[in-house]
């Protein structure tokens, strides 16, 4: 893992590396283990590196082809990429590391960048230039594990790990009031959008290419669509399944630096764990629990644990313990709300002086269809197949002497369902009206609007929703919430997390099962279940779906309470016009202290402390950068060498 960065275009080359060393220092704890700066006389790259293979200087980067005129700069980890290596071998390259990076240098001049990029199997996100065709290429990965954001200015582009370093480089500065709402609304905000204006996300799966000022973006790749009936009973599944995870486990344990695994009480991690037992891997497991919480999972974790016969350390965080608000914001270079990140990074903070590597059980529901939701929508579309068209209309009319409370507003929603596919799920989201009914929202969302709550209804989509949903959960929730919240968690404290459920074999063999193989005899995830039930017990197997919690709306309401009210009665929200403070303030009176706070009350806590540290820090950035001489930067001389770089090769 690390923090790359790049600006392509500009005529000021003093000026191009002085704004991609900001952005490189405001990566540095994505990567401390080295700094590299190489320039060109139209295009810098720089890097900050975590190192994982190779640990000597020969892994350092930005990377150069042998005549330097290709330059890497890469984030993530190539897991065949020992394969590749031994191809590119074979056909008269040499290599001089031992790291996966080189493998995209000699993999470009070999294969050209689609052909490269199909045959690479990890998690990336690498800038590429090329000198001789004038050519950036900007690349992430299939499910978008690892971010990659870039900002096009008149015949510049800019590009960096974060947006944050993005607007440490001096490249955006305007909040988007669009991106406000949709945290708001979320708790995250989604790939079709940034906090900040002229700012645009790599898409998952997608090759963006910048090439005399023309910027073009293509998808390489796309999971397979569910089949309508399996050709392999569900045995036969759950033994090629079982082989696939094995194997990506096996892929995952690959690494120049110690590795540890993620525990919870659920079946995903405790797959993970088991998998690793079985490869011989010698690992600890963590676990961050809340004790006295109706979703705390110490207890199933440690039985676990203690059945594999695997090392395990309990990490706690309790309502006693201030909001580490501060770190979480710093973490995040985008207001993120998601509650569980609290643990993601207490765990990452521990881990990280046993382990450099963590191994998660992430993306398994995703994939194999673990979500309550996601038998409900399978429900609802089995019975729009049978309904006559005409039920959509008969049902918008009974609606309205529906009783909306209790058992027959859920039966409610899943009519709506089953009558108004995706558009009536997305719709069905307590985000934005809530802060309208209380009077929260300031005058800065005046005309503001989010596409998600004007997507039609179609009956048409109510026959599909399941597959419709799936796929507008892996381009939003998925990538935005479940990805974010890894990267930023680990990343804040240098550890790189791997998870084997995002290995591109497996999703593509799990995408293409039926919907009844994956949730067969109506379980959820049945077919790891059914491997949970073989190799780590009933207990595991059939364990309810509970999810890793903090539970901060109880602490909002309870001991965090004086804290938030005193952050928001005197915030930036109030004074720029973004929140009517009274409204806020009227809506945390009506709290009982043993109830437990709306997502919406902890959204605004968390986007007003955004705010705060945002505005802090390009003052701090910039003062410790005048202080730090760059490390390991090639093309940098002396103190003042981002003014007297030498010129790379050609």
């Amino acid at each position: 893992m690390c923090g790359i960065a790049g600006l392509v275009g500009s005529a000021n080359r003093a000026a191009a590396l002085s704004a991609v060393e900001r952005m490189t220092h405001a990566l540095a704890h994505r990567g401390p283990d080295g700094c590299g700066v190489e320039s060109w006389p139209r295009a810098v790259l720089g890097h900050r590196r975590l190192a994982i293979f190779d640990l000597s200087d020969m892994g350092r980067q930005p990377m150069l082809s042998p005549d330097g005129k290709v330059g890497v700069v890469f984030n993530g980890a190539i897991y065949n990429f020992q394969e590749l290596r031994h191809e590119l071998e074979s056909r008269g390259f040499a290599f001089k590391s031992n790291t996966d990076t080189e493998v995209l240098v000699h993999g470009y001049s070999e294969w050209g960048i689609d052909g490269l990029v199909q045959r690479l199997r990890g998690m990336f996100a690498f800038g590429l230039w090329d000198d001789s065709t004038r050519k950036l290429f900007l690349v992430r990965d299939r499910l978008g594990v690892k971010p990659l954001v870039y900002s096009v200015r008149g015949s510049e582009i800019a590009f960096a790990s974060t947006v944050r370093a993005l607007h440490f480089g001096g490249f955006t500065d305007e909040i988007d009031e669009a991106a406000v709402a949709e945290f708001l609304e979320f708790g995250y905000i989604t790939d079709r959008r940034v906090i900040y204006r002229g700012v645009e996300k790599v898409a998952a799966a997608t090759i963006v290419e910048w090439a005399d000022g023309k910027l073009s973006a293509r998808e390489y790749w796309s999971p397979p669509v569910a089949a309508a009936s399996s050709k392999i009973s569900f045995d036969e599944t759950v033994e090629q399944a079982e082989e696939l995870f094995l194997r990506a486990v096996e892929r995952r344990l690959q690494a120049d630096v110690p590795v540890g695994a993620l525990l919870s009480g659920g079946v995903d991690s405790s797959l993970v764990c088991w998998a690793i037992r079985e490869l011989g891997g010698d690992i600890t497991a963590f676990t961050v629990g809340a004790p006295g919480d109706p979703f705390d999972e110490t207890a199933d974790a440690r039985a676990t644990a203690q059945a594999l016969g695997i090392r395990h350390s309990m990490l706690e965080i309790n309502a006693d313990d201030s909001p580490d608000i501060k770190e979480m914001v710093a973490a995040y270079a985008e207001p993120f709300a998601c509650a569980s990140a609290l643990g993601m990074l207490r765990v990452s903070r521990a881990v990280r002086d046993e382990a450099t590597v963590l191994l998660t059980g992430d993306g398994g529901d995703d994939c194999f269809l673990g979500y309550p939701e996601h038998r409900h929508l399978y429900m609802a579309e089995r019975l729009a197949r049978r309904l006559p068209r005409a039920s959509a209309n008969l049902w918008r009319l009974l609606k309205k002497g529906f009783p909306q409370r209790g058992i027959l507003r859920r039966a409610a929603s899943f009519m709506d369902y089953t009558t108004g596919g995706l558009g009536a799920v997305a719709s069905h989201h307590d985000g934005l009206p809530f802060y309208e009914q209380h009077g929260m929202l300031g005058e800065r969302f005046r005309g503001v609007h989010l596409d998600e709550r004007v997507m039609k209804w179609s009956f048409e989509s109510a026959r599909n929703v399941l597959a419709e949903f799936l796929e507008y959960d892996r381009h939003g929730r998925f990538v935005a919430e479940y990805m974010t919240k890894v990267d930023g968690g680990t990343m804040q404290h240098a550890l790189e997390a791997r998870s084997p459920f995002l290995d591109q074999e497996l999703w593509e063999f799990a995408s293409a099962l039926p919907f009844d193989i994956r949730l067969h005899k109506g379980k959820l995830k049945a077919v790891l279940r059914e491997i949970a039930r073989r190799r780590v017990g009933e207990r595991v197997s059939e364990g309810k779906k509970r999810g890793f919690t903090v539970p901060v709306g109880r602490w909002i309401a309870g001991r965090w309470r004086a804290t938030v009210e005193e952050t928001l009665r005197e915030s930036i929200l109030g004074h720029e016009g973004w929140i009517r403070t009274e409204g806020v303030l009227r809506q945390l009176k009506t709290l009982q202290p043993s109830a437990s706070a709306p997502n919406q009350l902890w959204y605004l806590y968390v986007l007003e402390n955004w705010f705060r540290y945002e505005r802090s820090l390009p003052v701090k950035v910039e003062r410790e950068a005048s202080q730090q001489i760059p490390v390991g930067a090639a093309a940098i001389e002396s103190a003042d060498g981002l003014l007297k770089e030498q010129e790379v090769a050609g």
